[in-house]
């Protein structure tokens, strides 16, 4: 079993910078992938990207460049660093881990809002 933990959400203009945490309830350091998904209003989740436990990161085509994932484990926390936001990254923005059996079991955080407006 893994609890997630996500925050940082909030309130930021267009152009402005947020950063994401999300803080597991057991060592991050064996889990398989951990990472991060969106949903806004009236559409479906989104994948943005995930970091494997030996730091091998993917993103999505159109989150490349402006979105980062990094890990800590000894914090037992993934980040998501967000730049030159844009209404349209107005979602509430998930953590995701998927470890502990096979196949993968795949775990979730409660998600934070994340609204991008002037």
């Amino acid at each position: 079993q893994v609890q997630l933990v996500e925050s940082g959400g909030g309130l930021v203009q267009p152009g402005g910078s947020l950063r994401l945490s999300c803080t597991a309830s057991r060592s991050i350091a064996s889990i398989n992938t951990m990472g991060w998904y969106r949903q806004a209003p009236g559409k479906e989740r989104e994948w943005i990207t995930t970091i494997t436990s030996d730091g091998i990161r993917n993103y999505a085509d159109s989150m490349k460049g402006r979105f980062s994932i990094s890990r800590d484990n000894r914090e037992n926390t993934v980040y998501l660093q967000m730049n030159s936001l844009k209404p349209e990254d107005t979602a509430v923005y998930y953590c995701n881990a998927k470890c502990c059996g096979s196949p993968l079991n795949s775990y979730w955080g409660q998600g934070t809002q994340v609204t991008v407006s002037s």
